[in-house]
């Protein structure tokens, strides 16, 4: 029998009531990165997690 490959999970998240002007600022400062803002927004939430690990807020992730 072969072995089944790991697979990687993916979620979504969809956010509604977001105020038009921070679309547009959202937009904007992905730009200025040159990002997407789904890139944009991972790499935020990314280091704002981090940021609460070091604290000890939350347990440290993978």
């Amino acid at each position: 029998m072969p072995k089944k490959e790991a697979v990687s999970h993916q979620g979504t998240i969809n956010i509604r009531g977001v105020p038009k002007d921070l679309v547009y600022r959202l937009k904007q400062a992905a730009l200025a990165e040159r990002r997407t803002v789904k890139a944009f927004l991972l790499a935020l939430a990314e280091e704002r997690i981090e940021e609460l690990e070091k604290k000890g807020l939350l347990p440290k992730g993978k």
